[in-house]
């Protein structure tokens, strides 16, 4: 049996000049404020990690990385996508699409690492992992460099126990 599951998670930059680092998929992109957010606000890994919740069924962006996050101060979303990853009973990923969409920073340059390290924490290899960027010419929030958004989808095979 297969299942599908999407996931989406958008958030605005900082003010300009703030010290946090932006995190996309695990991996920090220099030269750019950081994301508004409790945790450090790694869209693609909420978004993936909303996904997986859409085949377990169970939420974890939200009340449980809240509780992570606010109640026991943990900030790393990778964190939460491990979560998420356990409420995968009787299922394993096979393959993870993510799209990117925001005006700013330039990420071409960055997927192979952002693929590499969504392989890593996913436990597939990097082949089963597409990931695309687009800038979003401007039509939306994001496009006009406001924040950034990203869209998962993930495939799940059922394997035996």
């Amino acid at each position: 049996m297969v299942k599908v599951g999407m996931g989406q998670d958008s958030h605005r930059f900082e003010a300009r000049g703030s010290a946090k680092p932006l995190v996309l998929a695990g991996v920090k992109i220099p030269d750019c404020e950081g994301l508004t957010g409790n945790s450090d606000a790694d869209v693609v890994l909420h978004a993936l990690a909303n996904a997986v919740s859409g085949v377990s069924g169970v939420n974890i962006i939200g009340p449980v990385a809240d509780r992570m996050c606010l109640g026991k101060g943990i900030t790393d979303s990778s964190a939460y996508l491990a979560e998420a990853l356990r409420t995968l009973v009787g299922y394993r990923l096979a393959h993870v699409s993510i799209a990117i969409e925001g005006a700013r920073p330039k990420l071409a340059g960055h997927l192979d690492a952002m693929r590499g390290s969504v392989a890593r924490l996913c436990g597939l290899t990097v082949g089963d992992v597409g990931m695309t960027v687009t800038s979003g010419e401007g039509l939306t929030a994001f496009g006009k460099g406001e924040g950034i958004q990203a869209f998962a989808v993930v495939t799940a095979l059922r394997h035996e126990t």
